[in-house]
């Protein structure tokens, strides 16, 4: 009876690789912990920005129509949606 070694090296293979991917996995494990921890944080950061700036915009626009100010109006959000255009939000808004 003949040993087909093909058979077994690719046992063998099969077994190093799940040796080292649990390596692995037991490496990173504990940075996508922490990594997640960053990632809440930044996105509740960043509902807590987006709902002020919101807030200034409403107030800001409702003064300059409540002190009739169209044109100023009309200038400042040709300037505002010019920032937001070069930034790129719009694009990102649109699709």
């Amino acid at each position: 009876m003949d040993i087909n070694w093909i058979v077994v090296g690719w046992i063998l293979d099969m077994i190093f690789n799940g040796i080292v991917w649990l390596i692995i996995v037991a490496c990173l494990i504990p940075l996508i912990e922490v990594n997640d921890k960053w990632i809440r944080k930044a996105v509740s950061f960043m509902d807590v920005a987006d709902k002020s700036v919101r807030k200034v915009l409403e107030k800001l626009f409702e003064w300059i129509q409540k002190k009739n100010l169209n044109i100023l109006f009309a200038f400042l959000l040709m300037i505002l949606l010019g920032i937001l255009a070069q930034v790129g939000i719009i694009p990102k808004l649109i699709t």
